[in-house]
């Protein structure tokens, strides 16, 4: 009898490299870790990452998490969130991805929402206690059973991860690896307000695939990614890619730009993932002299709008390659031909490679009714941004076989092409983190009378919080009262300094 397929999901992908190379370099850690968490930065081969992984996931079990029930996470770019993605997904885990921006009211929201049973953070990233922050919003979770800590100095109740690490794996539970069953969970913002986004194994990687083949990404590369992996497309871009390429997966905790040429030179990096207008940066500075070993770019685009206006990449030796981020909803991408400039994006399905012919077929762009961008494909988690049911309850609705993502678009007359016009409105991004603008309204008033706070177009980051407050201690005050993260309260400034 024949044995219906199964799709691969990404620890599969991980064990495949680890059969074929064990003792190749699988992870690097940032050069400036110790500064960002007060650990040293590690590197580790394939079967030493295997047995980290292998401890992890045995403790998860031995804790007594069910097969199936979601483990929320909220870690800095470094090598003990790509070690517990995948020991999560080895014991039979859902993973929730939690930004680090995020206020202590989202962390809980997000517990809640997903009755998460586990929370793992780091004790500090970049001064700030993490540790405290995941302790105070389990309180508040009633499905939290278990939050578990890398690093010193863990508050009272908090298991230490790296005790699991330095001793031998325990005992494991046989887990059917299937692409179909759920990964991750992330969250999105939308008019609507908050939600969560879950996806399954091959909707990550149809995502990385995406990427990869447009990229043209060697196999067994050395991929540097410097893009905060809390998000549908960082996972995608740095686990999934590095995943697919079976090479080396560096990574950089965002953003110091010295450290990350640094990094790149010495580990000889021939492929860098990152913010778009940081690439773009680096490539006015003389890449092929300074980071001679680079052979591919990839810029993320959390305002995909802002790509037609983008200046020419001029860096030939490393091709640039266009991702165009639609929140959680999906992305795709876009090689730049020899002139640098944006190539148009056409409407209907989009293969990868793009301009490959009988390529696979990657997703699917649409102008929707409203004037808006849909996306539909493998990608694409429809169901969770299905609109709500009106009208008639007893009639059945066609159900919508795409999302539409809400940025303003429309057909360029001359080429056919899709011009992607403005975000969605009503939503803010600073920094990738999202939130409803009504939001500003509220922070502003809890500032006190003469106070200025909004939200300033920024060409990296979509947009940046800009405040004036005539006492700043009562406006950190105020803040803080509002659940805002301390990475966030403390960027506050006197005189329209950005938060």
């Amino acid at each position: 009898m024949n044995q219906p397929a199964i799709s691969p999901t990404l620890d599969t992908l991980f064990q495949r490299t680890l059969m074929r190379q064990p003792h190749a370099t699988a992870l690097l850690d940032p050069l400036n870790k110790t500064r960002i968490t007060q650990h040293h930065p590690r590197r580790m081969t394939y079967t030493e990452a295997d047995t980290a992984i292998e401890a992890l996931s045995a403790h998860f079990v031995e804790s007594g998490l069910p097969a199936n029930s979601v483990i929320a996470i909220q870690l800095p770019n470094t090598v003990e969130f790509v070690l517990t993605v995948l020991a999560a997904h080895r014991a039979g885990l859902v993973v929730a991805v939690l930004p680090l921006l995020w206020r202590h009211a989202e962390l809980t929201a997000a517990l809640n929402r997903t009755a998460a049973r586990a929370i793992v953070t780091m004790s500090t990233v970049d001064g700030v206690s993490y540790a405290d922050l995941a302790m105070h919003a389990a309180a508040e979770a009633f499905s939290i059973r278990h939050v578990y800590g890398f690093g010193s100095d863990l508050p009272e109740g908090m298991a230490s991860l790296d005790d699991v690490l330095a001793r031998p794996p325990g005992t494991t539970r046989a887990v059917i690896q299937d692409g179909r069953k759920a990964a991750m969970i992330s969250f999105d913002v939308t008019a609507e307000g908050f939600r969560p986004v879950p996806r399954p194994h091959f909707s990550l990687i149809a995502g990385g695939l995406a990427m990869s083949l447009e990229a043209d990404i060697k196999q067994g590369a050395t991929v540097m990614a410097a893009f905060t992996p809390m998000s549908f497309a960082g996972l995608a871009s740095s686990l999934a890619v590095w995943l697919l390429s079976g090479g080396t997966l560096a990574l950089h905790h965002p953003f110091e730009n010295d450290v990350l040429e640094q990094q790149i030179n010495e580990h000889e990096c021939e492929v860098l993932i990152a913010p778009a207008q940081l690439a773009l940066r680096l490539g006015d500075a003389d890449l092929a002299a300074r980071m001679p070993t680079l052979r591919n770019v990839i810029g993320l685009w959390r305002a995909p709008e802002q790509v037609a206006a983008s200046d020419a990449w001029i860096a030939p030796h490393a091709p640039l390659t266009d991702v165009y981020l639609f929140g959680e909803a999906g992305l795709f991408g876009a090689r730049r031909g020899e002139d640098g400039m944006p190539v148009p994006v056409m409407p209907g399905p989009h293969g990868a490679p793009r301009e490959q012919s009988g390529s696979s077929i990657a997703g699917e762009i649409l102008l929707t009714p409203r004037g808006t961008l849909g996306l539909r494909g493998a990608m694409v988690p429809i169901a969770a941004y299905a609109p709500p049911q009106v009208g008639e309850t007893l009639t059945a609705q066609t159900p919508r076989d795409y999302v539409d993502t809400g940025y303003a678009a429309r057909l360029d007359r001359p080429s056919g092409a899709i011009c992607i016009t403005a975000p969605p409105s009503g939503i803010m991004a600073v920094g990738g983190y999202r939130f409803l603008s009504n939001d500003l309204q509220e922070w502003a008033r809890r500032l006190g009378q003469g106070a200025l706070l909004t939200a300033l177009p920024d060409r990296l980051s979509g947009h940046r919080l800009a405040g004036r407050a005539q006492d700043n201690a009562r406006a950190r005050e105020a803040l803080s009262e509002l659940g805002l993260n301390p990475l966030m309260v403390e960027a506050f400034r006197d005189r329209s300094g950005p938060v």
